[in-house]
């Protein structure tokens, strides 16, 4: 495996592109390039959560998926996430402001593409799956790679950009919905949100247009691209309306979609597995089938094409 992490901008090493290439054989694929899965870790927009990042792209690897995860621009400057902080006296940070992490991800999608004959990319079938903050930088990029605020800023055309699939895990979708129920929300999750708001808008009340101007589900169009949801409805911090009107969106626009809504579960599940669970409540065996759904669902779009029989036959 080609393991390297890359920084993808000049004089910062805090947004960053993290590799695990498969290594070819000629017992694999003998030269033939392979799809790819590029990862947006969670961590509303405060950091980028370890738990969704390596893990997540070794489950993707041990598909046979190259994958990539990408750490794009947060508030924070790496470590640990601290939540315990009061949103009122966080002060603006303008490199973690929309559309900063969307124009991140297309670095890293004009980055993989540049390298693809190196790496055995297939160009054509990069993938992008996202957890929580990061699902909803994955389905930001999923509506807009296309617009000139993307292609302009990163100096490519829309066909260098594009994405073949979208993974999104537990998403936030319209965030006109998530502020207007910030009153409702318990005092924990409330402040998690409003956290948030400061590190991506700039403040904790966005004016109606930003709030429009960065829901994913408003911006559902023929060019989004095939579509896995997955979801839990017991979710108190981004509740699974999220996913339902992402997917609604995409029912009217005639864009494939899958949903998966898991009865329980928190927030945050990543794998749902021990192998990303800081504590027992973080493990759950219904949701942890979200990874072979979604390889299944992966594999009518991105299968390499295998000879009929073995070499020697």
């Amino acid at each position: 495996m080609k393991h390297e992490r890359i920084a993808l901008h000049d004089g910062r090493d805090d947004v960053t592109l993290t590799t695990y290439v498969l290594d070819d054989s000629p017992e694999l694929l003998d030269g033939r390039a392979r799809p790819a899965v590029l990862i947006l870790p969670g961590g509303a927009y405060m950091g980028c959560s370890d738990r969704e990042a390596e893990p997540v792209a070794l489950a993707f690897a041990a598909l046979g998926y190259h994958a990539f995860v990408l750490r794009y621009s947060v508030y924070g400057a790496g470590g640990p996430l601290d939540w315990n902080v009061d949103a009122r006296a966080m002060e603006p940070r303008a490199h973690s402001v929309f559309p900063n992490p969307l124009i991140d991800v297309a670095l890293a999608m004009k980055h993989i593409r540049s390298r693809a004959a190196e790496w055995l990319v297939d160009a054509d079938r990069i993938a992008i799956a996202g957890f929580s903050a990061g699902g909803h930088n994955a389905g930001m990029y999923g509506t807009r790679w296309h617009d000139a605020l993307v292609t302009e800023a990163v100096d490519a055309t829309p066909d260098e950009l594009r994405p073949a699939a979208l993974i999104m895990g537990y998403a936030l979708s319209d965030y006109r919905f998530q502020h207007a129920r910030l009153d409702a929300m318990p005092p924990a999750e409330r402040a998690v949100r409003e956290m948030a708001a400061v590190a991506y808008f700039g403040e904790i009340d966005p004016a109606p247009e930003l709030l429009d101007a960065a829901s994913p589900a408003l911006h559902v169009s023929a060019q989004t691209p095939p579509t896995f949801l997955w979801h839990t409805v017991a979710d108190a911090l981004v509740p699974v309306e999220h996913s339902l009107q992402f997917a609604s969106a995409c029912a009217a626009h005639g864009v494939p979609f899958e949903l998966h809504a898991f009865e329980a579960g928190q927030h945050g599940l990543s794998l749902a597995t021990r192998a990303t669970a800081p504590a027992e409540p973080m493990i759950d065996d219904d949701a942890a089938h979200w990874v072979p759904l979604a390889a299944a669902w992966l594999a009518k779009r991105f299968s390499v094409e295998l000879p009929a029989a073995m070499p020697w036959e």
